[in-house]
């Protein structure tokens, strides 16, 4: 058996999320239905991360294993053709056996996109806000992301994790258009519902409802109620994932794949 990385975007308005769910459709499961007819054997697909309900994902990595894949590019053009117009397959590619494309990576980014004037052409993929954000403050804010590593406060309650720790690399607000921003944040790993329960709290502090030192004071409480809303689905983008090494192909020349050193330069899938 090889294993292969997939390589793909989706828009995730009519699926459950990435993950397989009894009760509605997923990207995982239609994934998964298109592979295994192409390949004639039954394909189980591990992700780089699991996006939730109506999230979307420019840039997702998964892998699998098959002893059936003879051309890549050709599968790549034959899961085109089969799987829907909101799943596009950019890559497919043999790796080292040791690779895994959710813990071989080494830093996922994701954006969340508002709007605050009224746009029919927006509104499926960016969040209307129709009062005035204090983009400057939220700034300062965003930044004392860096400062912590313990993001209990944004983890949606009840969630099954072993740990609340994860190491942000970069958390900014860009403004795009007058009247359009995203936020982009970047690290090593997100917590179920983070980034929206990020976005809804720096929301508060751009109404001037919540200082910068209180939305610290909110990620000390490691408290969930302490933060704010979760913000809408619909408007937040996986946009990349990057690896420490790109290990494809050759076997014995990746046995010692160490997926912990990150000193290595980055491949961005």
């Amino acid at each position: 058996m090889a294993r292969y990385f997939a390589t793909f975007s989706y828009d995730g308005t009519r699926y459950h999320g990435w993950q397989i769910q009894p009760n509605g459709i997923s990207v995982q499961e239609v994934m998964e239905d298109a592979l295994s007819k192409l390949l004639r054997q039954p394909i189980s697909l591990t992700a780089a991360g699991r996006t939730d309900a109506g999230v979307h994902a420019r840039m997702m990595v998964a892998h699998f294993d098959s002893d059936r894949v003879s051309d890549c590019p050709q599968l790549v053009f034959k899961l085109n053709r089969l799987l829907p117009c909101d799943i596009a397959v950019s890559r497919v590619e043999q790796v080292a056996p040791a690779m895994h494309a959710r813990f071989s990576a080494i830093r996922r980014t994701y954006r969340y996109y508002i709007h605050t004037d009224k746009s029919p052409f927006l509104r499926h993929y960016s969040c209307e806000l129709r009062y005035p954000l204090d983009f400057e403050l939220m700034n300062e804010a965003a930044h004392i992301l860096l400062d912590y590593n313990d993001f209990c406060t944004f983890c949606k309650s009840h969630s099954d994790v072993k740990t609340t720790l994860c190491h942000v690399y970069s958390s900014e607000w860009h403004q795009i258009a007058p009247n359009a921003w995203f936020f982009e944040i970047s690290a090593n790993r997100f917590l179920r519902n983070m980034v929206r329960a990020v976005v809804g709290t720096l929301i508060e502090v751009g109404r001037h409802r919540l200082t910068p030192e209180g939305f610290r004071g909110v990620i000390e409480t490691g408290c969930r109620t302490a933060a704010g809303e979760s913000m809408p689905g619909h408007a937040l983008f996986l946009e990349r994932v990057e690896y420490g090494l790109c290990a494809v192909g050759n076997q014995e020349d990746n046995k010692q794949i160490n997926n912990n050193n990150v000193d290595n330069h980055n491949y961005i899938m």
